[in-house]
């Protein structure tokens, strides 16, 4: 299976240098506004760009149709699509995808039939602004730049393997 369709908003310069302070999130939703799809078999997914003051619809991807059970390889696509998101809320998801999601560094979330994308993003916003749990902390230091500048101390300081 693979992707079928896939819509990425375009920014502005300005935007874009705003997307560098926000985390990804998708959602498995097929009207865009609640969450109401299991993982494996979710057709279509919201991925928003969250930060503690703001957050914009980033891309909308669609998959075709697929059994829940079963076919393990209909899972790799939508990992791959998911790339750089924190998190996934969706109602269910097996065994199988939590393990491939989180060695992808993207947190599975499941959430009670029919909840609402914007009052989840307006969770996540608060959680930001309170101090974030420990998942979130860590996906927001793997946004972070890798700082060099050690190495450049070392090697000034005539350090040598």
């Amino acid at each position: 299976m693979s992707l079928s369709r896939h819509l990425r908003v375009a920014f502005s310069t300005d935007s874009e240098a705003d997307m560098s302070t926000m985390l990804k999130f998708a959602f498995a939703s097929t009207d865009m506004k609640h969450v109401d799809q299991h993982f494996g078999s979710a057709t279509s997914f919201a991925m928003y760009g969250v930060d503690m003051d703001k957050h914009e619809l980033l891309e909308v991807l669609q998959f075709a149709e697929t059994a829940q059970d079963g076919n393990e390889n209909k899972l790799n696509d939508k990992i791959a699509a998911l790339e750089g998101c924190a998190a996934v809320y969706c109602q269910a998801v097996g065994g199988s995808a939590i393990r491939q999601l989180t060695m992808q560094g993207i947190q599975p979330i499941k959430v009670s039939a029919g909840a609402e994308i914007a009052e989840l993003i307006e969770n996540i916003q608060e959680e930001l602004c309170a101090g974030p749990t420990a998942w979130l902390a860590k996906a927001l230091r793997r946004q972070q730049p890798k700082d060099t500048s050690r190495f450049d101390d070392m090697e000034a300081e005539g350090w040598s393997e």
